[in-house]
């Protein structure tokens, strides 16, 4: 078996493609309208990270409340930490939480999107 995407679901597409293209560096690789399920999707990807963004065309979207331990959660793996948290600093994305350190195994922080999905960034220094 092999890991394909993780799917989040969003309320407005334009704001998420947005916002994962343009501050996150990923790349809009499909999107289009399933009739029959009243929902657009969007594939987006990032190195072997791959998103399908998913909004309801039928109703009300409520945000999720942002708590630990913040699951569900998207982790994504970076080779430096302190310039990924730089970087979401300097594009006023909100930090949930860290960065949080286990000596010599690894960093990490926890952020989300403007829907209220958790994402986390990782740095490993002894992967296991």
């Amino acid at each position: 078996m092999k890991f394909d995407h993780a799917a989040l679901q969003v309320q407005s597409m334009d704001r998420a493609i947005a916002f994962y293209t343009e501050k996150l560096a990923f790349t809009l690789n499909h999107r289009a309208i399933n009739e029959e399920e009243q929902e657009e999707y969007a594939f987006i990807s990032a190195g072997d990270v791959r998103i399908e963004l998913i909004q309801d065309l039928t109703g009300d979207y409520s945000l999720p409340i942002l708590r630990k331990p913040f699951c569900p959660h998207l982790c994504m793996e970076v080779e430096d930490l302190e310039k990924a948290v730089s970087d979401l600093k300097a594009m006023e994305i909100p930090i949930l939480r860290g960065p949080l350190k286990i000596e010599n195994e690894e960093t990490w922080v926890y952020f989300s999107d403007p829907d209220h999905n958790v994402l986390e960034f990782i740095q490993w220094y002894n992967k296991k």
